[in-house]
């Protein structure tokens, strides 16, 4: 077993997408996965982008000092795509080296901190093409890498099982939400901010970053697909006015649109279960609901997440230059349900699915915790 400098095993290539034939645009995020690009492609000569294919990794060392991780992965898809031609593509070239093996070391804490550590050079921030390929990774034998790569292999293939579990759970939820609504003839009619009302954010210092024990929520915290994203958490001083703590099963909404391909304006997310011994607040471009009613969060939820209040959100929101929720526009939503009391009495086979949820989601936090450890160990003498 011995170290290697990454620049030793890999040779890195610059294929143009000459032919025109691949027409995927995938940009990287910092979580290090492809991910489709936001950029306005109209007009663009897309032959000048790098090509990419399986097993070839992409990276993006402009902005390592500012996120403290460089965005890299390697493409497990069975066609072609394309990346910016600011990034740059390389590819395993010794035999004795798993790919797989490799992006699972790119995906370890201690990498991304020594690749900061380099762009102390870089007034700018980035990462220099010399300094990333001196950095120096622990080889095993190719038997051991299987075993790993096959270990970290086997826990992505629950965490995933657990993703599809909880998708179908979420559709089980918003069906039944529908049929509750239905289960009467005689419907009436209630403005939403007559059952909740929606209260605004922390206007935070970002000097206070990581000088405490509260955890900061932000619009890294909501996402479209997985609802509640934990690692858009940031830690924070601990003077916070109480009036913008949240709980675990408390709802927060989106107030902006990140961009056109991540549509989260408006979008409900609610807290894990998982959080329920940490401290947090949400900040200024974060809404909180607080429940005036005697229904639970989880139906509450389950009103927010249904098509009528998301056209609704969408028609607010239309030809706004920049796109962005009001409070009013929230508290307005107008929707027709049977009586108060008949919701309540329906209402606990929702949170039943919404437990059922968080459970799973609990598991996969202790696998990706798992993975993590998985990770760390790869250093180890």
């Amino acid at each position: 077993m011995s170290y290697r400098r990454l620049g030793d095993m890999v040779k890195f290539i610059s294929n143009k997408n000459t032919d025109g034939n691949a027409t995927v645009l995938f940009g990287i995020n910092i979580d290090k996965f492809f991910m489709p690009s936001v950029a306005n492609i109209i007009g663009v000569d897309l032959k000048k982008y790098k090509l990419v294919k399986k097993y070839q990794f992409a990276c993006n060392r402009m902005h390592v000092g500012r996120d403290e991780r460089l965005p890299i992965s390697m493409s497990t898809f069975d066609y072609d795509f394309i990346v910016s031609p600011a990034y740059d593509v390389f590819e395993v070239t010794s035999s004795d080296v798993l790919p797989e093996y490799l992006m699972l070391w790119f995906r370890r804490k201690e990498f991304d901190r020594q690749c900061w550590f380099y762009t102390d050079a870089d007034v700018r921030g980035g990462l220099h093409l010399d300094a990333l390929k001196s950095i120096e990774i622990k080889v095993p034998s190719i038997e051991e890498q299987r075993q790993i790569v096959a270990q970290y292999q086997s826990i992505a293939n629950k965490i995933k099982v657990n993703e599809q579990i909880c998708e179908k759970l979420e559709a089980a939820a918003q069906a039944l939400y529908k049929h509750i609504i239905n289960l009467s003839e005689v419907k009436i009619t209630y403005r939403l901010g007559d059952l909740i009302e929606i209260k605004g954010g922390f206007s935070y210092n970002s000097e206070s970053l990581g000088k405490g024990n509260t955890y900061l929520l932000g619009m890294g915290c909501v996402s479209f697909t997985e609802r509640f994203v934990e690692s858009g958490m940031r830690l924070y001083s601990d003077d916070i006015p109480s009036t913008h703590i949240v709980k675990s099963k408390d709802i927060i909404i989106a107030t902006r649109q990140q961009s056109e391909n991540m549509p989260i304006l408006g979008f409900p997310a609610m807290i894990p279960s998982s959080l329920k011994e940490k401290r947090l607040v949400i900040a200024s471009n974060l809404y909180r609901v607080v429940n005036k009613s005697n229904l639970s969060n989880e139906l509450i939820y389950q009103i927010l997440k249904s098509d009528d209040y998301q056209n609704r959100i969408k028609e607010q929101t239309k030809g706004t230059t920049v796109g962005m929720i009001t409070k009013d526009a929230i508290e307005d939503f107008i929707f027709e349900a049977p009586e108060i009391e008949i919701l309540i009495s329906q209402q606990e086979k929702i949170n039943t699915i919404v437990s059922q949820i968080f459970c799973k989601k609990e598991e996969t936090q202790k696998l990706t915790q798992l993975q993590s450890l998985l990770l760390s160990r790869l250093g180890r003498k």
